[in-house]
């Protein structure tokens, strides 16, 4: 699945988008947003594969907005005015689409994000999927850190609490997004700003709560109780 979000200041439009996404059997709606500032903290704490933008957006362009990531992911502009579209290509844009959006024009573009994505999955998949262990810095030491092991991590603006099955926790200085893009996508789920779980170490869920064999509680935000609730689904019997 490709993790999208949409940004876009008419309600309509953003919809629209949002829909589409939710149409399209490999793309994901990761969230919508009616301001380019009000996706940052998404980019900055989740991974984003692809992102369809506004152009022309009060307070900060579509255009502006991706100039400023320094990792942007891709990107597919939306706009009412068509001479906007080759300034889009210009900072790697996949494609732009043209209001008013039909899906047929929707789908063409997101053939073509899939395309680029499917290419570098193989390479992806072999640095990532096939992980075992971790090495994290904690204090003065590097530490190997088993993925069976862990149970769930828990963000602390610039650090991390990684919580074992045996030992004490361990803290380290680095993000939860960056932690999140080097851990296995079958292994481990972000289900919360602060939260992302190992989905073996799951015992149950209670309504929007993880709970786990030691008891504690993780609860499942808004912004990702549909994609957990898809992985629950799939993996549901009767």
């Amino acid at each position: 699945m490709i993790r999208c979000i949409a940004i876009d200041d008419e309600p309509l439009a953003l919809k629209q988008i949002a829909s589409y996404i939710k149409k399209t059997p490999f793309l994901e709606l990761v969230g919508r947003y009616e301001s380019a500032l009000q996706a940052l903290e998404v980019l900055e704490n989740t991974t984003i594969d692809l992102m369809f933008v506004d152009i022309n957006m009060p307070d900060l362009s579509g255009m502006d907005f991706v100039k400023t990531l320094k990792n942007p992911p891709m990107i597919v502009f939306v706009t009412a005015y068509s001479e906007f579209a080759l300034e889009g290509f210009k900072v790697n844009a996949i494609d732009y689409l043209l209001k008013p959006i039909g899906y047929r024009d929707f789908l063409k573009s997101a053939n073509k994000a899939r395309n680029c994505f499917e290419t570098h999955l193989p390479q992806l998949a072999n640095q990532v999927e096939e992980k075992e262990y971790l090495f994290v810095k904690s204090g003065y030491k590097v530490v190997r850190i088993s993925l069976d092991e862990i149970i769930y991590i828990e963000g602390m603006r610039e650090y991390v609490r990684i919580h074992l099955i045996n030992g004490m926790p361990i803290i380290s200085l680095i993000s939860l997004r960056i932690l999140e893009g080097q851990l296995p996508s079958n292994k481990f789920m972000r289900v919360h700003r602060s939260f992302i779980v190992s989905l073996k170490k799951i015992k149950t869920v209670d309504r929007s709560r993880i709970v786990f064999e030691n008891s504690t509680r993780i609860p499942v935000s808004e912004q990702y109780k549909e994609m957990f609730q898809k992985y629950i689904a799939l993996h549901s019997w009767g």
